[in-house]
């Protein structure tokens, strides 16, 4: 199991570009289901859940050409003939976002079988919102072993209301109302860029998509979708997690290849937190000449300040001259970060669905543990700055969502590399009698 060994000290300088996001790219290659013709995705990330989306995917009968050389950021993606719409709990465990195929596999095969996911320990993500959606459209729903069985002769459009946002029910009820029959009215969804950039792919293969990034989404049933060619959005997450790795470590760093729009909430709270930052139409320059100032944080959905920079915010605040309140109100049990950024020399106190966070403390190196994945870019961002040299384990959780992420720290001048078990396992002991 990998492990990152982080000294830290050395201010961050320089340019890093920013990979395509994950989290528009899962829905992206989800959309393909609806087709039997070739999709073609480009400025696809090489991370872990999207290679668990290639098998899944695969694992249905599709055939997924991945790019190599020049081309290694772009996936084909051709499902012919689905000779198998299941999606396994074997495939799906270590995602959350499998559910996404649900809506698709429903619209285009009349029927569906998906296992409920697993994924990080950050809370429950339910499903029901997925569900009630698709009843709506006219998808009769059993469940069955821990699998959820949908089953339909047709999609009839319906108008739906969203009991409260959800970012995955809105692109799983978006991609199935544009094969049903009539018109579709999704009401209180999520308005995320990645929400925008699947209808945008959507509407490329045929469908008749409006006010996608809007709370009201109208979606006209359409027979057949075709096959498209669509370039993904950048991660802003990514963008996000560099532009506090520059403020914190008092550095000067240029994010590019990324859209500042979509990074609002976060680019005024940093400027609260005293971080100088200046952009272009595509580039952040980040510069942490000046001393950090405490400011609270509340994570909203989009476009509040995003829950996936939640972690990422409290190691900044470590650093900040006073008392910084952040409070998480997106998902429960999502402090896991806090007790071992706490090893680590930070004062926090998490009180229910806040985390009080009194700075500046002194960092200092320690055997960590991710928990998940924004909470171990947290610990990344911590080791920068701590004294000594940090190990993280269980890394594979930084893997998921963030593209070589050691490799873009070292272009700018972080002491980090990647290392196996540091002992070999021991030889199984000796049978009795052997």
């Amino acid at each position: 199991m990998d492990k990152l060994v982080i000294r830290g000290g050395s201010p961050l300088l320089g340019t890093v570009r920013i990979s395509g996001a994950k989290n528009a790219a899962l829905p992206c290659m989800a959309a393909a289901l609806l087709t039997a013709d070739e999709v073609t995705l480009e400025n696809i990330p090489q991370v872990r859940d999207l290679e668990t989306t290639r098998r899944l995917l695969a694992a249905m009968g599709a055939e997924v050409e991945l790019g190599y050389g020049r081309a290694h950021h772009r996936t084909t993606i051709q499902c012919g003939k689905l000779v198998s719409p299941e999606a396994s709990y074997e495939l799906v465990k270590t995602m959350r976002a499998s559910t996404l195929v649900l809506g698709p596999l429903v619209a285009r095969c009349g029927r569906a079988r998906v296992s409920l996911p697993g994924g990080c320990a950050i809370g429950a993500r339910p499903i029901d919102l997925h569900i009630k959606g698709l009843e709506r459209l006219g998808v009769k729903i059993t469940h069955d072993h821990g699998y959820v069985e949908a089953t339909t002769d047709r999609l009839r459009g319906a108008e739906i209301v969203f009991d409260k946002i959800t970012v995955t029910g809105t692109e799983d009820l978006l991609m199935a109302a544009t094969l049903a029959d009539g018109d579709t009215v999704l009401q209180n969804c999520a308005r995320e860029p990645e929400v925008a950039d699947l209808a945008d792919l959507l509407n490329k293969m045929g469908a008749k998509i409006h006010g996608a990034g809007s709370s009201t989404i109208h979606v006209k049933g359409v027979g057949k979708l075709h096959g498209a060619k669509h370039r993904i959005i950048p991660d802003r997450i990514e963008a996000g997690t560099f532009l506090i790795a520059g403020a914190l470590t008092g550095g000067d760093v240029k994010v590019s290849g990324c859209d500042p729009a979509h990074l609002t909430s976060l680019l005024q709270k940093l400027q609260e937190a005293g971080v100088k930052t200046t952009h272009t139409v595509d580039a952040i320059r980040v510069m942490g000449d000046k001393p950090l100032q405490a400011a609270d944080v509340d994570t909203e959905e989009y476009p509040g300040f995003p829950t996936d920079m939640q972690a990422q915010y409290m190691a900044l605040a470590t650093q900040a001259d006073g008392t910084s309140i952040v409070t998480e109100n997106i998902f429960e049990n999502r402090f896991m970060h806090a007790q071992e950024l706490v090893r680590m020399g930070a004062s926090i106190k998490i009180e229910g669905r806040r985390a009080i966070v009194r700075g500046k403390t002194p960092l200092s190196a320690a055997a960590v543990l991710a928990s998940d994945l924004r909470a171990s870019a947290s610990l990344v961002l911590a080791a920068l700055v701590a004294d000594g040299e940090t190990i993280i384990d269980r890394v594979y959780h930084i893997d998921r969502g963030y593209e070589h992420i050691e490799e873009k720290l070292k272009g700018l001048g972080a002491e980090i590399r990647r290392m196996g078990e540091i002992f070999p396992r021991k030889a199984a002991a000796p049978s009795i009698g052997s």
